[in-house]
């Protein structure tokens, strides 16, 4: 593709500001589950932001007027996530991922089982040994002076 023609292509797309005021889903059959999974994400951390900022000194004064301020914070929040999702350029990102996902081969259980107990084995076979390695200088060093032990 030319320039020109990329050059074409990005400007036809909206800006996330203007995004912000529309109503409508973006390819609202493609890419689901992520993004739900991303506008649920995304809306908690809205949320939880809301709430800090009211328990902070800066809303502190303000008593119950402070509880309508987070309110309207954590809805402008949650809408700003919901179009998020439906951005043009992040809800492609969102369907590729899931596209993506699918042609992940998952293991199966007796797998992931196998894989969980070799992993588990040899972490602790490490601890054991970096214990034994530690003791054995701990021990060599003492013996010549440099370490005193209490």
């Amino acid at each position: 593709m030319s320039s020109a023609g990329k050059q074409k292509q990005e400007a036809v797309r909206p800006s996330l500001l203007s995004e912000l005021f529309q109503f409508g889903l973006y390819k609202p059959n493609q890419g689901r589950i992520v993004r739900q999974v991303t506008f649920l994400t995304t809306a908690f951390l809205g949320v939880l932001i809301a709430w800090e900022i009211k328990r902070s000194p800066l809303m502190g004064g303000l008593g119950a007027e402070g509880y309508l301020v987070m309110l309207a914070l954590a809805a402008v929040m949650v809408w700003f996530s919901f179009r998020l999702v439906n951005y043009s350029v992040f809800a492609d990102f969102l369907v590729a991922v899931e596209a993506e996902m699918n042609k992940v081969s998952w293991p199966t259980r007796r797998e992931l089982w196998n894989a969980s107990v070799v992993v588990i084995f040899v972490i602790f076979s490490m601890a054991a040994f970096l214990f034994l390695f530690d003791a054995l200088w701990t021990k060599v060093f003492e013996l010549i002076g440099i370490r005193y032990s209490s």
